[in-house]
């Protein structure tokens, strides 16, 4: 319960940190990716030619094509918000540096050793997360599934939620945890002494990423001449709903960096330098 207190305190914590130091414009660059991705994915959705098929071999082909297309266009378009998240990782981790910068006045030196490092452990990362999370899951929806009907309306269910919260977490805050230079069996057993942490810090991400945010009422206006009333009130939900998704992951890693140097103390981190020092 502490470490979760601590987790829920340093989001408050972090709003303030972003504005005093102008940390806020980055959240221009998930904003308008997720725009350019759901934009795309309306371009795919809306490229279908009629092409003239001949035989049956070229009309089994087309629909493969047509269903390939289409596939790719619900990704873009519906999981924008989580592809956002994927391509800005390094974006995320650079805030995070920036941020014990300002909270230790130290830094870390470039090395493309350890880059390729840190990718490498950050894909392990999330494929063992990724198949905890599914198999908790799993586990989870065949016990619901033996004692109800509808699993979704058992109690039990409701771990899915906190299971996904605590992966969230541990995502995150693994981003520290490869600057402290802890290997991935050290960072596990980190972050399951400290899951309270983990938690906060993954449900107040997920209440802002999962946000049914339609980025397509943004650009629709067709109703405004007959009722403008439901299409403002629908717009600036939305825009509301997508600023939120939008600053989810920086606002999570700014709470997480917080966190962790009231935790453990990133100052005496032997792996930084002096930001005096880098500069010489």
């Amino acid at each position: 319960m502490r470490n979760m207190l601590l987790g829920y305190r340093s989001y408050y914590k972090a709003i303030k940190f972003i504005f005093k130091h102008r940390l806020y414009w980055y959240f221009v660059f998930p904003a308008v990716l997720m725009l350019i991705i759901y934009k795309l994915g309306t371009m795919v959705q809306g490229h279908y030619i009629q092409p003239k098929v001949q035989n049956m071999n070229e009309v089994v082909w087309y629909f493969v094509w047509v269903i390939v297309e289409i596939a790719i266009a619900v990704m873009l378009m519906e999981f924008a918000k989580y592809l956002v998240v994927i391509i800005l990782s390094p974006l995320i981790s650079s805030i995070s540096m920036k941020t014990e910068k300002i909270l230790t006045g130290k830094t870390y030196p470039f090395s493309m050793k350890q880059l390729i490092h840190d990718i490498r452990r950050a894909t392990r990362i999330v494929i063992r997360n990724m198949m905890w999370y599914f198999a908790f899951v799993f586990i989870v929806y065949v016990v619901a599934r033996l004692g109800w009907d509808d699993p979704k309306s058992s109690p039990i269910f409701y771990l899915t939620f906190a299971i996904g919260f605590f992966y969230y977490g541990f995502g995150f805050l693994d981003y520290i945890n490869e600057r402290l230079r802890l290997d991935v069996d050290e960072s596990i057993t980190f972050v399951r002494n400290h899951r309270g942490l983990a938690i906060a810090i993954g449900s107040i991400y997920s209440l802002l990423i999962f946000v049914p945010v339609d980025l397509g009422a943004l650009f629709d206006w067709s109703d405004f001449g007959t009722d403008p009333g439901g299409t403002l009130g629908n717009f600036f939900l939305h825009l509301f709903l997508w600023i939120c998704a939008s600053v989810a992951a920086i606002l999570a890693i700014v709470a997480s960096t917080i966190a962790m140097d009231e935790l453990v103390d990133l100052k005496s981190n032997p792996y930084s330098q002096k930001v005096e020092n880098v500069k010489k």
